[in-house]
């Protein structure tokens, strides 16, 4: 096996990966980064030298290694071109590409585990940071849910037939929704992430069936 994939089972941008992983039906490792435990493993050294970012993923596949999910993601579709993650016709790509962006560009970053850190621990603003969580949900997700109307979404994935990129990040981004007890008012968001839930892909990639899932956790 010479995929390795440094995860942390409940990091929206490892669950992406893995569940890319599944799609394209390869087999990888998983080596869990905890970002809580002894002060965020992260920060280990010999985890800098991967990732001097500190963030997961870290992707390797033989000699490769990269960060960033949307890159990653994107180096599977090139190398692994079968299922493909995304559409045929350059146009299609390009909407799709723009649900990605949308979500890694625009919410999960305010969002993400050390912009929350951050406001607790720095700008001590720790009663505002659920306000803050959800009001960036919220434009997202009404802004994306308009946007998958207007382009005739059937409700089983973002688009077309079969599960691609754009369902790779739209599942992880709800289910942190869903932790943080945000309103999750969006129909068709809400049936592609029932529906996405049924696939065994997205099942194994789930952050409770990661082997570092700690019930634990807050």
């Amino acid at each position: 096996m010479s995929i390795i994939l440094y995860s942390y089972y409940r990091s929206s941008a490892s669950y992406r990966v893995r569940i890319a992983l599944n799609l394209k039906a390869l087999d990888y490792q998983v080596h869990p980064v905890n970002l809580l435990k002894q002060g965020g493993q992260q920060h280990d050294t010999d985890y800098l030298s991967l990732n001097p970012q500190a963030l997961v993923p870290t992707f390797v596949d033989e000699n490769i290694l990269l960060t960033q999910s949307s890159s990653i993601i994107e180096y599977l579709e090139d190398k692994y071109p079968h299922p493909p993650l995304l559409p045929a016709d350059n146009v299609d790509r390009a909407y799709v590409r723009s649900i990605v962006q949308l979500i890694a560009c625009d919410m999960h970053p305010l969002n993400n585990l050390r912009v929350l850190q951050y406001l607790e621990n720095t700008l001590h603003v720790k009663d505002n940071t659920d306000t803050w969580y959800k009001h960036w949900i919220e434009q997202g997700f009404s802004a994306l849910e308009k946007s998958l109307k207007n382009h005739d979404c059937n409700g089983r994935f973002c688009f077309g037939k079969q599960a691609g990129i754009a369902d790779t990040f739209l599942i992880p981004q709800v289910y942190n929704a869903l932790r943080f007890h945000c309103d999750l008012s969006y129909p068709l968001i809400n049936r592609i992430y029932k529906h996405c839930l049924t696939q065994s892909e997205f099942i194994r990639a789930a952050p409770e069936n990661q082997l570092d899932a700690d019930k634990t956790e807050k």
